[in-house]
């Protein structure tokens, strides 16, 4: 059983930060991307960040020069440092991870329980 879980969402103005983490847990063989997601009300979940067992970054356009994505050095957890946030940027955000559970065994899609975050004055 492999479980996801963030933490670090919560309330904050415009112009602030936060940093949200993700952890994965239990039978992994590998990872090959981890990344940050985002839904806000009455849209479409999109992709806000990925990073690749590489390094490799992938950004939205909106959050290019503002957020940056990070990996533990234990590999399986993931950080989103957010700067400068934007009421535009308020949504649940949820970490993913395209993992294997063993060598012979396909890629899946794992997704976390998301974390809300808010940015309002």
């Amino acid at each position: 059983q492999v479980q996801l879980v963030e933490s670090g969402g919560g309330l904050v103005q415009p112009g602030g930060s936060l940093r949200l983490s993700c952890a994965a847990s239990g039978s992994i063989f590998s990872i090959h991307v981890m990344g940050w997601y985002r839904q806000a009300p009455g849209k479409q979940r999109e992709l806000v960040a990925t990073i690749t067992d590489g390094g490799s970054t992938n950004y939205a356009d909106s959050v290019k020069g503002r957020f940056t994505i990070s990996r533990g050095n234990a590999k399986n957890t993931v950080y989103l440092t957010m700067n400068n946030l934007k009421p535009e940027d308020t949504a649940v955000y949820y970490c993913n991870a395209i993992l294997q559970i063993a060598a012979v065994q396909p890629l899946v899609n794992y997704w976390g329980q998301g974390t809300q975050v808010t940015v309002s004055s």
